[in-house]
């Protein structure tokens, strides 16, 4: 189920044609991240993972630093990280991870794109039972024999690994994440970007019609400067 839904959404980047989006979502991640925990990756682990993940986005040096440093400043705005969860077209699933500044924009926002595409916005929990939050390590295949790095890395969470072009991919249970960051620092492999997945339990066959239609209403929510991440159970 992992290996494949992860494939899946690498495809869903390539839709993205402005890296201005990724670099706003990232820069946002970079300002919570110092808030919480300081302008040193050093000592800020959850830094240093945003710093990591904007390098493999190929985010410029100095949009990264002039994130930290912007950051560092008292006035600058705060960002709240909210999950919404709700029923798109046809009963499918759909959580969205968003970070904001302005709540009531955020939801009025998302609110609307559910109804236009004739879904409804839910309550929270009414979808999130159906995935398991995972953490996910990504970085280079630099010749590691994968059937000996998972026997290296089960003992630090490890739940699934999985090579695709020319890529690993890790996979942990939520809780495990700086387990494995610390796993991986130690043993000198560069992750190219570490984050956190829905991976569904169950997945919604459609026709070609159907997941058209839930694209379009994705596309829309991936489109808003508050949004971060989609995941639906669409198979």
């Amino acid at each position: 189920m992992g290996r494949a839904f992860e494939f899946r959404k690498e495809r869903k980047f390539k839709r993205w044609d402005k890296m201005s989006k990724v670099f706003t979502r990232l820069g946002k991640e970079i300002v919570m991240a110092v808030k919480a925990g300081g302008p040193d990756p050093t000592s800020n682990a959850k830094l240093r993972t945003v710093i990591q993940n904007a390098k493999g986005a190929q985010m410029p040096k100095d949009r990264i630093e002039a994130a930290i440093k912007r950051a560092s400043n008292k006035d600058e705005k705060d960002y709240e990280e909210i999950v919404y969860e709700g029923y798109g077209p046809f009963g499918i699933a759909v959580i969205v991870e968003t970070s904001t500044d302005n709540t009531n924009r955020t939801v009025a926002n998302v609110r609307s794109y559910f109804t236009k595409a004739g879904g409804s916005l839910g309550t929270s929990g009414s979808v999130s039972f159906m995935f398991d939050r995972k953490a996910v390590f990504r970085f280079a295949q630099a010749e590691h024999d994968l059937d000996e790095l998972e026997l290296e890395l089960i003992d630090y969470g490890l739940t699934e690994i999985a090579e695709n072009e020319g890529e690993i991919f890790a996979y942990t249970e939520f809780e495990d994440f700086g387990t494995m960051q610390k796993a991986l620092e130690d043993r000198g492999i560069e992750v190219i970007s570490a984050d956190f997945q829905r991976f569904p339990s169950t997945l919604t066959e459609l026709t070609e019609e159907q997941e058209e239609i839930i694209h379009k209403l994705i596309d829309r929510l991936e489109e808003d400067d508050d949004v971060n991440q989609v995941f639906t159970n669409m198979a």
